[in-house]
């Protein structure tokens, strides 16, 4: 039955800064779906913890600083030492810096590139070695953005980063199907999370918002939960190097 397809007990997921927001979302998501999961995080994500083993799986809590590479080995032996294996890893953890790109400084570029496109990659890197070696493929979701569509205003390097994360999901793709593993990237709209209060604080930007998402909302950490279960899934065995937009109709207005 298809909907079997959709099931993920046994499954190993790990994901990147889960202790708040689409992180956690997609975290329990997937736990919900039957994945045991391992969070990758800065500081000790203590609700999402409980979350997780009330829906009765397991979860490893590894703590890693991805604005560098050090941590990388760690996050896999850890995984992989505690849970046996990795099916899937969801690279969402990501920061933004706002300022106009006349007055932008370098360590803003360098903080922002450093966290969303370059361990992007060398946590994708590190986990499809494991995949090949384990020799069943696996499953890659990147947390890409509307800014892989649009420029956006103020956000230089989220721009810029968000951009080289739609092209570094086919790249990915492209090489690395012929392993058996599927790599995609979830495209959230605006979501209402810690990156957007300001947004949602200013009244003027917030009205200017939701008048241009057809689904009149905000997004919440529960609209992609879906999206990255179905990613995950034996169902999207055949979507390879694809960005899924999840944004109420933003890019279609």
């Amino acid at each position: 039955m298809i909907a079997n397809t959709f099931n993920l007990t046994g499954k190993v997921a790990i994901v990147t800064g889960c202790n708040t927001g689409l992180g956690q979302g997609m975290a329990l998501g997937l736990a919900q779906a039957g994945c045991d999961i391992v969070g990758v995080n800065i500081s000790e994500p203590t609700e999402t913890r409980a979350l997780i083993e009330a829906e009765g799986r397991k979860f490893v809590d590894v703590r890693a600083n991805l604005m560098k590479l050090d941590d990388i080995p760690t996050v896999i032996d850890k995984a992989v030492t505690e849970l046996g294996r990795i099916d899937i890893l969801v690279n969402n953890a990501g920061i933004i810096r706002r300022n106009d790109a006349i007055e932008f400084t370098e360590q803003d570029w360098d903080d922002v590139m450093d966290i969303n496109i370059k361990s992007l990659f060398f946590m994708s890197q590190a986990v499809a070695k494991q995949f090949i070696a384990q020799g069943e493929g696996g499953k890659i979701i990147n947390v890409a953005s509307m800014l892989s569509f649009q420029g956006g205003i103020r956000v230089p390097s989220y721009t810029a980063s968000k951009s080289g994360v739609m092209g570094v999901t086919r790249l990915m793709a492209n090489e690395w199907a012929k392993h058996g593993i599927n790599v995609n990237a979830i495209a959230p709209g605006y979501m209402a999370t810690d990156n957007t209060a300001a947004l949602r604080a200013d009244e003027k930007r917030n009205s200017e918002i939701l008048e241009r998402i057809p689904a009149e909302r905000w997004g919440t950490p529960q609209d992609v939960a879906g999206p990255v279960v179905f990613l995950s899934s034996d169902a999207a065995a055949y979507v390879n190097g694809y960005t899924l937009a999840v944004d109420g109709g933003w890019l279609a207005r």
